[in-house]
């Protein structure tokens, strides 16, 4: 599957806001969303165009898709996923991205991006309920524990010392000690830290 291998911090100038792609770094001043929180290209800082309705759509919806790091095609299926959900598309629909287990090792505080989260498990370091996943998609249903692998701890002692430092979001109790963290309750989209218009990205794909 491709991969979008420019440059993070374009991503998060393009959408107007962090979307904390490069761990800790983001945390701090040197993210250049700091200092120029304007898009890229050389015109873009002194013309801001008015942006369409389609251009509104499509912004929220790559904005959503870069957070989460999930390509055109499988978020299009989590689209029609959600659709099938009851309740609001919209929240179910941020509800199964939080629930990917890359999403919750980052969110545990295991990684410092969701693409260090990806990497630990398609390596081998996380194990889920006992067993080896090396699939960053898998969704996570309450009381699915995640555990570090017990060989490839030291590889992670490393990470916990900054980004464990985090505060967890409610729906994950995690014990930084034994590197292990258990999904406790269906994810609180209150938490996310992110103001993702997500009836914009279902109207998107109603057209």
């Amino acid at each position: 599957m491709g991969r979008d291998t420019g440059p993070k911090c374009k991503r998060c100038r393009r959408e107007g806001e962090k979307l904390f792609l490069k761990g800790d770094r983001c945390y701090t001043q040197s993210c250049p969303m700091s200092s120029r929180s304007y898009p890229p290209g050389e015109r873009a800082r002194k013309h801001r165009s008015r942006r369409s309705q389609y251009q509104l759509h499509l912004r929220e919806k790559q904005k959503a898709r870069r957070i989460y790091g999930v390509r055109e095609r499988q978020f299009r299926s989590y689209v029609a996923w959600a659709k099938r959900q009851k309740g609001v598309t919209g929240e179910a629909l941020l509800t199964l991205l939080e629930r990917r287990l890359d999403n919750t090792v980052y969110r545990a505080g295991f990684a410092t991006s969701r693409d260090q989260a990806r990497q630990l498990i398609t390596h081998g370091h996380i194990e889920l309920n006992g067993r080896a996943t090396n699939i960053p998609s898998v969704l996570l249903r309450s009381g699915d524990t995640v555990t570090v692998k017990e060989a490839r701890r030291a590889r992670v002692k490393g990470i916990l010392e900054s980004s464990g430092k985090r505060e967890a979001p409610s729906w994950l109790e995690r014990d930084l000690e034994a590197m292990k963290f258990q999904t406790i309750a269906p994810p609180n989209l209150e938490e996310t830290g992110y103001t993702i218009a997500a009836n914009l990205i279902v109207e998107f794909y109603s057209r």
